[in-house]
């Protein structure tokens, strides 16, 4: 275990590192002017400093507090002195020292003291190394968690998708597009990568929809239209009570993305800026991906004039922000469409 000694008088030094040498430390390490002391700890790596209190440039209180923000949760500082004014050592004990030795030092004094602290910070760093360990166990343990009931989720949502689509490809093109659409709204890669995989689960919540509703060929009731306006806040409390931000993500995407920026969308009326933005784009997103292809109710149409709608729709039942970015993600040929037969 490295010791650094700082002392401006080479005499204690070669002291010192005489008494250390003889009892078999080897990776003793000094310094002379105590200016450089931060620059010499980060060299050293030392696990102890033993640090004089009388120095020219900077005394040893000014020395700890400059090394101070550069030393690990418990690295043993023994401070010299041969001064002994009033309340000096209160001061260093409140400053961190751990321990003093008198001028003139005396051998037996200095190997017990070193010692004994070296033994208290080997412990320490031990006790760190199982820290760490156990905080990777349990970081592991709760990806490994949260992986499964992602994927859980996943396939719940691919189940229901594939109720109402019978390729089951709606929710893999909602949400490659919602990234495309946020990385050219200039939102941080990270989130964008985090929206891929949250806006698959956009209509998880339709599980709870029964397919005599889901699948029904013809227009809805006004009582069966209740039932599928529950699916966004159905997918909320699956997807709620996470601590990821993915999980987080993915529930916000799913009780939102049926709000509309007037106001006058579900389940909460939410209007403008008020909804999240990762509902206004998988909103646009998914009902221009729903009107690309052919569902039970309505036939496809052409991806033009799906965008010609979300366009005309705009400033009303989308964000006119997240349309602009459809529009030109759409005409970099960016986006994951299918054109439809015929």
């Amino acid at each position: 275990m490295p010791i650094l000694l700082i002392d401006d008088e080479e005499a204690n030094l070669a002291v010192l590192r005489s008494i250390l040498g003889r009892a078999g430390y080897s990776n003793v390490h000094t310094l002379d002017d105590s200016r450089h002391a931060v620059e010499r700890f980060h060299r050293t790596g030392a696990d102890l400093i033993v640090l004089d209190y009388r120095m020219p440039h900077r005394d040893g209180l000014e020395v700890l507090a400059a090394l101070k923000p550069h030393l690990p949760g418990y690295l043993p500082v023994l401070m010299l002195t041969s001064h002994e004014r009033p309340n000096l050592r209160e001061e260093a004990l409140a400053a961190g020292v751990r321990d003093f030795l008198t001028k003139p030092v005396r051998q037996n004094e200095v190997l017990l003291r070193i010692r004994n602290l070296l033994e208290a910070r080997s412990f320490h760093r031990r006790l760190e190394d199982e820290n760490e360990r156990l905080e990777s166990l349990v970081k592991e343990r709760t990806f490994e968690l949260e992986r499964s009931h992602i994927e859980t989720l996943a396939r719940l949502a691919r189940v229901a998708e594939f109720r109402d689509d019978q390729a089951g490809r709606h929710v893999w093109r909602v949400a490659r597009s919602s990234e495309i659409v946020a990385e050219r709204l200039g939102c941080d890669p990270g989130w964008c990568t985090l929206l891929v995989r949250a806006a698959r689960l956009h209509d998880v919540g339709k599980i709870a929809v029964p397919d005599g509703i889901l699948l029904k060929p013809g227009p809805l009731t006004g009582e069966e239209s209740g039932v599928v306006r529950t699916h966004p806040s159905v997918g909320h409390r699956l997807l709620s009570g996470g601590s990821s931000p993915l999980l987080r993500l993915a529930a916000s995407v799913a009780l939102t993305h049926h709000e509309r920026w007037d106001g006058a969308g579900y389940p909460a009326g939410l209007d403008g800026e008020a909804i999240p933005l990762e509902g206004r784009i998988v909103a646009a997103l998914d009902a221009f991906d729903v009107m690309t292809y052919d569902r039970h109710h309505q036939p496809a149409v052409s991806p033009a004039r799906a965008l010609a709608e979300l366009e005309a729709k705009a400033g009303t039942q989308f964000d006119p922000t997240v349309v602009a970015a459809v529009r030109a993600a759409f005409d970099a040929g960016e986006l994951p469409v299918e054109v439809p037969d015929g």
